[in-house]
């Protein structure tokens, strides 16, 4: 892979290649964990990067067992966004997260429907990402997550509008 500059102008950089993951409980209700990073109330939903030779499905299963310990086996892969969504960090960011060659992240979005049994979600994962997680509605979730990714998350919810009723 090829190293990037560093850029003095965010808007000069790629974004890196990502899956988010609208996990689905029979009520309706999502998936959201709260960040293990953060020093304030952060909340979202499981999201990673793409592995090289990687499909964004198979990044989005392997993420789902990665952030909350669900297996392939108990969701139903519902549908898989229209088109990638991106989103910029903010500029303060841009230098500490990935380090500093990507702008943001570009994300292709699934809903998944949770057919499993709660006691298999655990998010004490090889590398946690959340130290807690709740089943929450949409509003409440985009009023939880940080305000940089809030557009993305309305973008998301409204693609998949049908499927939250």
């Amino acid at each position: 892979m090829a190293k990037h500059k560093r850029s003095a102008d965010p808007a000069s950089l790629p974004y890196r290649p990502c899956v988010g993951l609208v996990i689905l409980n029979p009520e309706g209700r999502i998936f959201a964990g709260q960040r293990i990073d953060s020093t304030y109330d952060a909340w979202q939903m499981p999201q990673g990067g793409i592995d090289k030779g990687e499909s964004p499905r198979e990044a989005a299963l392997r993420e789902l067992r990665e952030e909350t310990g669900i297996a392939a086996d108990s969701v139903r892969i519902l549908r898989e966004s229209a088109h990638w969504l991106p989103y910029d960090l903010p500029v303060h960011l841009v230098g500490k997260l990935w380090d500093g060659r990507f702008r943001g992240q570009t994300q292709r979005w699934f809903a998944l429907r949770f057919e499993g049994d709660e006691r298999e979600i655990d998010i004490e994962t090889e590398e946690p990402e959340f130290n807690r997680w709740a089943w929450m509605a949409p509003d409440e979730l985009v009023h939880k997550i940080v305000p940089f990714k809030r557009d993305t998350y309305a973008a998301v919810f409204e693609e998949f509008a049908d499927l939250l009723r």
